[in-house]
């Protein structure tokens, strides 16, 4: 990619007026859900309302990312100066963080990088580079992603390099999610169906070969087939989640009612959340939330079908879809139908950076939608 994509100036018009609701809706869930699972144990601190505090900042950064960003022509994202040095800066982040001493290590996970009194994750800037990285790069190359070898595959080695960077804090999921999202891109631009199956066995058999090559990986994997036989080891968490499940039933316990914050469940405020949501609201409360992030598929893809530039359709599809898959394996995982991983339900889990983050990449998708041929 040598030469800049030109693309035209078109007449602005009001943004997609279905998104933002939905947006409001997934966010004011997830701060009630948020209270619920750190108001026990935030108490220890002084103050019950920290983590939410907390996250109201975040907030409040992402609306104001979220405006800029939703002015910005979604055309100057096109530059490949600028995606470049997103997909350069994510590099260095993403070195810098598998390194002793620079990278904040938690749990088991070299994850985080600390400016001040604020860290974040390298990777949650990483996803979205990526995609824009990936949507230009299938933009230029027009009818040649149909051939596998010229037109796929130099496609994906900046999204192979940042999963084997990942993989190194180690987070297999995040990691994951990048993959998927870039073949559901390359799906998009028009890929040959037997390539898509050849680039999903491979993926396949790279995650399985992964997952299955370190005893507490492997460990993990089958927890989740019977959590309660290891409820002292690795299926401990899983367990605790499938009983908040339980105790909620079809209408859940009520507001702040659930018991399994109470020090049962680790990390109830981020990669668990959903079970605070099921515990609390019940089997209804769930369905509405999977309802929220079905419609915000659907608005997103909607704006992606709409828009009449290609690189804007896959901007807007990787965007969508980056937010989706997160949301939906998070979901799988904390009901118990896939492994057990590390990946935050997007607009619940308790994370300043990685919401503010999320709230501009939802501004690129509205700024697109400023260019759709209908207005909704």
């Amino acid at each position: 990619m040598t030469n800049s994509v030109v693309l035209p100036k078109r007449k602005r018009r009001p943004v997609d007026k279905t998104l933002p609701v939905i947006v409001g809706l997934l966010l004011m869930m997830g701060l009630v859900t948020l209270f619920s699972a750190t108001y026990y144990n935030a108490q220890d601190s002084g103050d019950a309302l920290s983590e939410v505090k907390k996250q109201l900042f975040g907030m409040a950064i992402g609306f104001v990312a979220m405006f800029f960003t939703s002015r910005i022509p979604f055309w100057f994202w096109g530059r490949h100066r600028v995606a470049l040095a997103g997909l350069g800066v994510s590099a260095v982040l993403l070195i810098l963080v598998i390194i002793p001493g620079v990278g904040v290590y938690v749990n088991g996970s070299r994850r985080w990088l600390r400016l001040g009194p604020l860290s974040f994750q390298p990777s949650e800037l990483a996803k979205y580079a990526l995609v824009l990285f990936v949507s230009l790069a299938l933009a230029a190359r027009g009818k040649r992603v149909q051939k596998l070898f010229s037109g796929i595959l130099p496609v994906l080695v900046a999204p192979g390099i940042a999963f084997l960077l990942i993989l190194e804090q180690p987070n297999l999921s995040t990691a994951g999610s990048i993959i998927i999202v870039s073949v559901i891109l390359v799906m998009l631009a028009g890929a040959k169906w037997r390539h898509m199956l050849l680039l999903g066995a491979g993926g396949l058999a790279v995650g399985a070969y992964y997952a299955w090559s370190a005893p507490y990986r492997r460990a993990r994997l089958l927890s989740f087939t019977d959590p309660f036989a290891k409820m002292s080891d690795e299926g401990y968490q899983l367990a605790q989640s499938l009983i908040a499940f339980g105790s909620g039933g079809l209408f859940g316990m009520g507001l702040g009612a659930g018991r399994q914050k109470y020090a049962y469940l680790p990390y109830p405020e981020s990669d668990f959340i959903f079970a605070i949501v099921g515990e609390d609201f019940g089997l209804l409360g769930c369905l509405a939330v999977i309802l929220m992030f079905l419609a915000f598929l659907f608005a997103g893809m909607r704006i992606a079908l709409t828009c009449p530039d290609r690189f804007g359709c896959l901007l807007a599809a990787g965007i969508t879809s980056m937010i989706t898959v997160q949301a939906f394996i998070n979901m799988g995982v904390v009901i118990g139908i896939l492994p057990t991983t590390g990946l935050p339900l997007p607009f619940f889990s308790a994370g300043g950076t990685s919401l503010s983050i999320t709230m501009a990449a939802v501004g690129v998708l509205l700024s697109i939608s400023r260019t759709c041929e209908k207005t909704f």
